[in-house]
């Protein structure tokens, strides 16, 4: 008894070091015995531990962090909420006529894909609702975009028209060239590469580099038509959904040899239409049946959670886009989103 009244009168930095060696839970306890203790156990160094092996907290498998305007202890709630299914569900908007939406989070816009136009919302500052009336909108595709990608001040996007077109935000710059003979299903950027997935079974490689631009700098195999892509933010990998119509798994991941070095079935042959990973453990799904959208923990071999999007036509999930607190779906008639921020009974009770 004697030692717990004392300790709090110990200095900050070795209740610091005696705190690092707690779990959540027991930080948890620990930060209802008195508002010092409350007061240390908010700081984001205690937290950064926990959450480089949570998931979705912003933390990447570099170490960078992504949202550091939230306080990290909030962050590993929100992913405690992640973990266990713990969410709001709420429609944000709907259209009359079925459409094959994209949609692509930048700071405080929200980009949405709708038939051959690419539209930009600004998002509000509670960083949830936003305006109805688009502030700009992009067009160039003679089909319809079929997918497309916010990088820097680059908006990239693949068409039914097999092309790939590169606008410029800022400035007037636009290029476009042909990528695949059918459809560009998917497309992803980091850095100054792009990645693009078609009908015609494969997935391709392209510089981004002015001088290089439309050059097509590597060719993946993957036996199965290629409906979304995702870019390792370490540059180092390339992860494909496709549409389990073969003897493939349909999520994998490719080194730049172009093997397979990762692969994860899905549990009811679905093929996958969109994914985001959070660039550290997790994995989002969109599935073309049922508004079906899983999480997967790449420590583990089944998915993680999987929620049910109310949809009258059973529309499949074209396209998902997470922060660490919400998430955000397409479907054809409307935009979905899932609030994570719910509060939660507290650690330890």
């Amino acid at each position: 008894m004697m030692l717990v009244l004392l300790l709090p009168q110990l200095p900050e930095d070795i209740l610091l070091l005696l705190f690092s060696y707690s779990d959540t839970q027991a930080l948890g306890r620990l930060s209802q015995v008195c508002r010092k203790f409350h007061s240390l156990i908010s700081r984001d160094t205690l937290w950064r531990r926990i959450a480089k092996v949570s998931l979705n907290t912003g933390i990447t498998r570099l170490g960078r962090d992504t949202f550091p305007q939230i306080a990290l202890k909030e962050r590993v709630k929100f992913s405690q909420n992640w973990k266990r299914g713990r969410c709001h569900q709420e429609i944000l908007l709907r259209w009359k006529y079925s459409l094959l939406p994209w949609l692509q989070l930048d700071d405080q816009w929200l980009y949405l894909s709708q038939a051959a136009d690419i539209r930009a919302y600004p998002l509000r500052q509670n960083g949830v609702s936003f305006q109805r009336r688009p502030i700009s909108v992009y067009t160039g595709h003679r089909d319809d975009v079929c997918r497309f990608v916010v990088s820097e001040s680059h908006i990239i996007s693949g068409g039914g028209d097999g092309k790939i077109i590169v606008c410029n935000t800022c400035n007037s710059f636009y290029a476009a060239y042909s990528a695949h003979d059918q459809e560009v299903n998917c497309i992803d950027s980091r850095g100054h590469v792009i990645v693009s997935g078609s009908r015609d079974k494969t997935a391709r490689i392209w510089s981004l580099c002015s001088h290089q631009l439309g050059e097509c700098l590597h060719t993946i195999r993957t036996d199965d038509r290629v409906w979304s892509v995702a870019i390792n933010p370490t540059l180092s990998s390339v992860m494909t959904g496709t549409a389990c119509c073969g003897h493939a798994s349909p999520l994998r991941i490719w080194d730049l040899q172009r093997r397979s070095v990762m692969e994860w079935e899905e549990p009811h042959d679905c093929a996958l239409y969109c994914l985001q990973s959070d660039g550290n453990f997790m994995i989002a799904s969109g599935s073309s049946r049922y508004g079906v959208v899983r999480l997967w923990d790449k420590r583990q071999t089944k998915s993680l959670q999987v929620f049910f999007l109310s949809s009258p036509s059973s529309s499949p999930v074209y396209c998902l886009r997470f922060t660490t607190s919400h998430l955000y779906t397409a479907l054809a008639h409307a935009l979905y989103m899932l609030d994570f921020t719910i509060s939660q009974p507290q650690y330890g009770k």
